[in-house]
């Protein structure tokens, strides 16, 4: 899929892994852009991959009108090995759910209102300000996921 496509796909893949578990699938942080929730860190190593990036990934551009098309075509297979059960579900839900989606739709998907770009959009006084996985939950939700997610932290740096 696209770049734009992507992003979104995987802002909501985050995002609703957060909502469930108290962490991300993917750690990485998004930020608002006018089009949508971008991990900006993906974004800029699109630009210029890193060597573990470029042996499982390529980027290929295509002139669309007076656009140039950013696809990002796989290399190397999936693995599924690094992904719990409830990752891959998630993945797999979202993948279908959106399978016929275009970039446009996608950043439509994003941009409902009183959701996580939204929020901090708020007409674009949040532009590039970073989206809160917080944000991802309901007031009945916060307490129980926050504590998981500050017992998710309080695991890792234990194993640092």
């Amino acid at each position: 899929c696209g770049k734009t496509k992507l992003y979104k796909l995987l802002f909501l893949l985050d995002f609703e892994h957060f909502r469930q578990a108290g962490r991300s699938v993917t750690g990485m942080e998004y930020y608002a852009w006018k089009l949508g929730p971008v991990p900006t860190t993906l974004h800029e190593e699109l630009d210029d991959p890193e060597p573990d990036l470029s042996e499982r990934i390529a980027v290929t551009k295509e002139s669309e009108f007076d656009l140039i098309r950013e696809t990002i075509v796989p290399i190397r297979e999936f693995d599924e090995a690094h992904f719990s059960r409830r990752e891959l579900r998630l993945m797999s839900e979202i993948a279908e759910r959106f399978r016929a989606h275009t970039a446009k739709e996608m950043v439509d998907v994003t941009h409902a209102v009183n959701a996580a770009w939204d929020k901090v959009w708020r007409g674009g006084e949040g532009r590039s300000q970073l989206i809160p996985y917080e944000l991802a939950l309901s007031e009945e939700e916060r307490e129980g996921i926050m504590e998981l997610a500050a017992e998710h932290e309080e695991m890792k740096a234990n194993f640092r």
